[in-house]
């Protein structure tokens, strides 16, 4: 903690004359004495940026690591999840719009040794960044990542990929997993909804799938907006053609929420029709999230035998299996 200020010093920034260049995000938001970025949990005071949620989360527990979604890495742990407050983006459907657009922090300071700490105690496989964005409390998340390094415990991010260029490899590249959100295929749905634009999260998903960083991806299907079949098809194309069709997609039903109270829940025909899509399109991997009722098992996709079954977060693996499937079960 700089004892000159109540706030930690964030990275990737440079000075402009009186002003500050938070690199961090796309965004790169040009912030005068006193002002926050576009997050809400980054500020400009006395000359730095500095991070306001450093060390104090909001948000820590021990979770399936199926709930992240994560189906295909350590499947049926758990994962030490923590989360702060903040988002870069701000998405009108956010289901997590109690931490991702709140600007405080949480009251207990829990550094970075505390958190892994408490991760090994808790008996958990890995930690998660997760709940808001954990690309906004960068900071926090890789001095955690350093320290559970040392005690060889896996790092997840579940992120909505807007990051910039700049930070990009610094962030992310001790990860071993990572879910993103992919939100639409379309800028002008990207601008409109969620305030950010589509191309920086195509570059993250690509760039984690290329630096071999497990990498599975959730859309969240809104009716009317990004269900259509047009754009399902441009966007499982692009899994398959840039990551690979072994990919896991979770295709998530979305429930009305935050801004976006007037849109109907996604109903089982979208759904169903999305899925065929998704696997007409080559995606080998494609599960349905947030309604009961689907058969979400992991099939081998040459033999047809079940390799991982789920009922709700409770997961049956079913032995080694011949054929060599993208399931990461331990970590060296």
């Amino acid at each position: 903690m700089n004892n000159s200020s109540l706030y930690h010093e964030a990275r990737f920034w440079t000075k402009k004359g009186e002003s500050i260049l938070c690199e961090l995000c796309p965004h790169a938001c040009v912030l005068h004495e006193g002002q926050s970025g576009l997050c809400g949990v980054r500020i400009h005071e006395a000359g730095k940026l500095r991070s306001t949620v450093f060390a104090y989360p909001s948000a820590i527990h021990a979770d399936p690591i199926e709930k992240k979604p994560l189906y295909h890495f350590l499947p049926g742990s758990s994962t030490f999840s923590i989360g702060t407050q903040g988002c870069n983006l701000s998405c009108k459907f956010c289901q997590n719009w109690h931490l991702s657009a709140q600007h405080g922090h949480g009251h207990e300071y829990l550094p970075p040794a505390a958190i892994v700490k408490a991760a090994k105690q808790s008996g958990c496989s890995s930690i998660a960044f997760t709940y808001n964005e954990p690309i906004v409390f960068a900071e926090y998340a890789l001095e955690i990542l350093e320290a559970a390094e040392k005690e060889k415990i896996p790092c997840i991010f579940v992120s909505n990929g807007y990051i910039s260029d700049t930070a990009r490899e610094t962030v992310f590249g001790c990860l071993k997993a990572v879910n993103i959100d992919l939100k639409a295929f379309s800028d002008p749905v990207y601008k409109h909804y969620t305030g950010g634009t589509l191309m920086p999260v195509l570059d993250t998903i690509s760039w984690c799938v290329d630096r071999g960083i497990h990498t599975e991806i959730t859309t969240l299907l809104i009716p009317g907006i990004n269900d259509d079949e047009s754009s399902l098809k441009k966007s499982c194309d692009w899994i398959v053609k840039h990551c690979g069709n072994d990919t896991p997609l979770h295709l998530s039903a979305f429930h009305p929420d935050y801004k976006m109270t007037d849109r109907p829940g996604t109903s089982r025909v979208i759904l169903e029709r999305a899925r065929r899509i998704a696997h007409k399109s080559g995606l080998l991997y494609v599960y349905v999230g947030n309604y009961p009722g689907f058969d979400n098992n992991t099939y081998c996709p040459d033999c047809g035998e079940c390799v991982i079954e789920r009922n709700g977060y409770q997961v049956t693996i079913r032995g080694e299996h011949p054929h060599s499937l993208p399931i990461i079960r331990s970590i060296p």
